[in-house]
């Protein structure tokens, strides 16, 4: 399953965040995935729990956020909302268009947990970043 593969590298990439802040944990991990970028939110979901067993964001929710699709036509300049297999410009119609959204597959915001016990000077006022 191509999912859990991203699932994996998506666990790697929020461990990064939660080291870089010098959190203890995530609770809330939201990504960006347009339908044009090769992966299916819903495998996506049930691979997350697999990867993220045993690591600092098992307990963390998985929000995904779905990105229209959207085009920018070279012929009027218009930017349009698009359908999947119909990327023509909303406004003239002419096929001749560039994908500015929809194939995306982003880490839009982690909600990190901080340890209370000892709080630094550099610690936030609000656990959450």
């Amino acid at each position: 399953m191509h999912e859990l593969a991203v699932a994996q590298a998506l666990v790697e990439q929020v461990d990064a965040v939660i080291d870089q802040h010098n959190a203890t944990s995530a609770s809330l991990i939201r990504v960006r995935i347009g339908p044009l970028a090769g992966v299916v939110p819903e495998l996506l979901g049930s691979a997350f729990p697999l990867a993220a067993a045993g690591s600092r964001m098992e307990r963390a929710v998985l929000d995904l956020v779905t990105a229209p699709i959207k085009v920018r036509c070279q012929t009027c300049g218009a930017e349009t909302e698009a359908a999947m297999n119909r990327l023509i410009c909303g406004a003239c119609g002419d096929w001749h268009t560039q994908v500015i959204s929809g194939d995306e597959l982003l880490l839009e915001s982690v909600e990190l947990e901080t340890s209370t016990a000892h709080p630094s000077p550099l610690t936030p006022p609000h656990p959450n970043v």
